[in-house]
């Protein structure tokens, strides 16, 4: 239960849009989150504190009897049948049956105005039945907070026996006493199950709605419209846009809806769509991160090119007029980059410049020619680590364009190489530290698996939340 109620609880923003991030709960972990609320709910129940009672009842032949029960302790508790359901297009709803308590204490009773006596008793409490309906609310930080909206609870029957003292008489006139344990029992159990809920609250607003990637973004994951719920699943739509840090600039594109596929096999899906990874893309452009200076000692020992005027000489006549010098290449994004999903593969279209130096001897560094790169696409291969989701670039594809210094032949082969050698070692390495998934709490991912879709890459994972 606990995990559909925290999954449940990332209540809607007050404007819809689409989202960026989906997230689907599927019946198997619907039956784990069951597990665990139902082992929160048994502890609570343990901790009942039934107050002492006191009466009178007549009992023939003895007449009037003043009893009173002191000192109750549950000694037992079970929930052997529970079901969690989800109602379509509302909310969340347990079911308890067959439960049952078995408890100790001790009694006394005093009549005929001078006879008292005194003993302990067991009482067992059978055909508990509880339902409750839930409601999911969210504060004003967008943070989850979930109540009780509903709670009944009816026992069976209440059975009590005595001993110690003249128990055999005691037991005569056990009935009015089970009659009033019961009604008190009633009334004790649906607050423990509301407190039960309540405790769900701290945990619940540890979930990360604004966590940071890095010291330049963070990524939001408010929900943008109401849970989307079905008798077998439900589906959750975040926000999933990343930022600058302290500055929450809109991109100049929309996120666009996707269908998440049917799936079963893991607790929960990930639909990560290709908006949330451009929303990326724009926050590191508009800081001004998204260039490399690329020289020698950067390309592999065991590389027969060079990065040196020697080297690129051979391809362009006009650098081979310097003598030979070691070489600085600046590779910038000159407009944001734009990612699209195919399944099994990854498109970056980009627009970059590429401008090589001769650096001289006293390091100063003198312009030998600009290159514009206009497209280039890769194929990836990406994997999910703990709570972050981490990528891999495999192969590359690039096709260029000089600018000044017309004499300058194509130089997409050389740029390959570098691509190759030197571009994608290093953008791996920063795709390598991930970011931030939805989570809450001590919520953990286990037996993940990525795979790329159209239009958005999917994570396939079961959860546990430790202890």
């Amino acid at each position: 239960m606990f995990l559909c109620l925290a999954l449940l609880t990332l209540l809607p923003a007050t404007v819809s849009i689409s989202p960026g991030v989906k997230v689907e709960l599927t019946q198997k972990g619907i039956d784990y989150g069951r597990q665990l609320g139902i082992a929160s709910i048994q502890s609570k129940l343990k901790s009942i504190r039934i107050p002492d009672m006191s009466g009178k009842t007549r009992v023939s032949p003895i007449g009037k009897v003043k009893y009173s029960l002191s000192g109750l302790q549950i000694t037992e508790v079970g929930l052997p049948k529970s079901a969690l359901d989800l109602v379509t297009g509302s909310g969340v709803r347990l079911s308890i049956g067959d439960a049952y308590l078995k408890l100790r204490g001790n009694w006394k009773v005093k009549y005929l105005k001078f006879i008292k006596d005194h003993g302990s008793f067991d009482l067992n409490v059978n055909g508990l039945t509880i339902t409750t309906s839930l409601k999911i609310d969210s504060d004003d930080t967008g943070r989850p907070a979930v109540s009780t909206i509903s709670c009944s609870a009816s026992v069976g029957s209440v059975k009590i026996k005595f001993h110690g003292g003249a128990s055999w008489l005691y037991n005569l006139f056990r009935n009015a006493i089970s009659k009033a344990l019961r009604k008190t029992l009633e009334k004790q159990i649906c607050p423990l199950v509301g407190t039960a809920v309540s405790d769900l609250n701290p945990e619940l607003k540890t979930m990360n709605v604004l966590a940071k990637v890095d010291q330049y973004a963070e990524i939001e994951y408010s929900m943008v419209s109401s849970p989307v719920i079905s008798n077998t699943s439900l589906v959750l739509n975040l926000k999933g846009e990343f930022y600058n840090i302290g500055k929450h600039q809109e991109p100049p594109f929309t996120a666009t809806d996707f269908s998440m596929p049917t799936e079963a096999n893991n607790m929960m899906y990930m639909g990560i769509s290709a908006f949330t990874v451009n929303s990326a893309a724009f926050v590191y452009t508009t800081a001004g991160i998204l260039s490399l200076y690329i020289t020698d000692d950067m390309i592999p020992k065991s590389s027969p090119f060079r990065l040196t005027t020697k080297s690129f000489g051979i391809f362009v006549p006009q650098v081979a007029k310097f003598p030979d010098l070691p070489m600085k290449l600046l590779v910038k994004a000159v407009k944001s980059p734009t990612v699209t999903f195919e399944p099994d593969n990854m498109t970056i279209q980009a627009a970059a410049t590429v401008t090589a130096y001769a650096i001289q001897p006293n390091t100063t560094l003198s312009p030998l020619f600009v290159l514009s790169l206009v497209r280039h696409s890769a194929d990836v291969m990406t994997a999910t680590f703990g709570e972050k989701n981490t990528s891999t670039l495999q192969t590359t594809i690039l096709t260029g364009e000089q600018r000044q210094r017309p004499g300058v032949e194509s130089l997409d082969n050389i740029f390959k190489l570098v691509v190759k050698l030197v571009i994608i070692p290093n953008l791996n390495e920063r795709l390598a530290k991930g970011y931030p998934l939805p989570m809450i709490g001590k919520m953990k991912l286990v037996s993940s698996q990525l795979h790329i879709l159209k239009d958005y890459m999917l994570i396939g994972t079961d959860v546990q939340f430790m202890g």
